[in-house]
C-alpha cells in the first residue's frame, strides 16, 4: 500500500472540487461517523452466510474505502502520521489486553 500515492489522490480529489475549505476536523469526523454507520447497516440483522454474500462484501468494500478516505484526510488536516499513531496505539493495546488475561476471550 502506497500511502503517499493515496494521500496525493485524496488531495487532488478535494482540490479539484474546492472542498478543502470544508475539510475541518469536525466535518471530517462527522463524515467518518456517517460512513462507519453505513458499514454497520450492511450487516444489520444478518447472520451466518448472509454476512458472506457477495453483495454485502461489495457494499462493505465501498464503505471501507470511504472510511479510509476520511481517516487519511483527517490525518492530513491534523498533521497526524497514521503509521506512527497506529504503532503507538498498539503498544497501549498490548498493555491493556495482555495475552495471559485475554487469549481466547472477547474483549470488553
Amino acid at each position: 500500500m502506497d500511502i503517499k500515492r493515496i494521500g496525493d489522490a485524496i488531495d487532488q480529489f478535494a482540490e479539484e472540487r474546492d472542498w478543502d475549505k470544508f475539510h475541518t476536523p469536525k466535518n471530517l469526523a462527522m463524515a467518518l461517523s456517517v460512513e462507519a454507520s453505513e458499514l454497520v447497516e450492511i450487516f444489520q440483522w444478518k447472520e451466518g452466510d448472509d454476512v458472506d454474500d457477495q453483495r454485502a462484501i461489495k457494499a462493505a468494500e465501498e464503505e471501507l474505502a470511504d472510511i479510509f478516505y476520511y481517516t487519511l484526510r483527517m490525518c492530513q488536516k491534523m498533521d497526524i502520521n497514521l503509521e506512527e499513531a497506529f504503532f503507538k496505539k498498539m503498544v497501549k493495546n498490548r498493555e491493556k489486553h495482555p495475552i495471559r488475561k485475554v487469549k481466547g476471550k472477547l474483549p470488553n
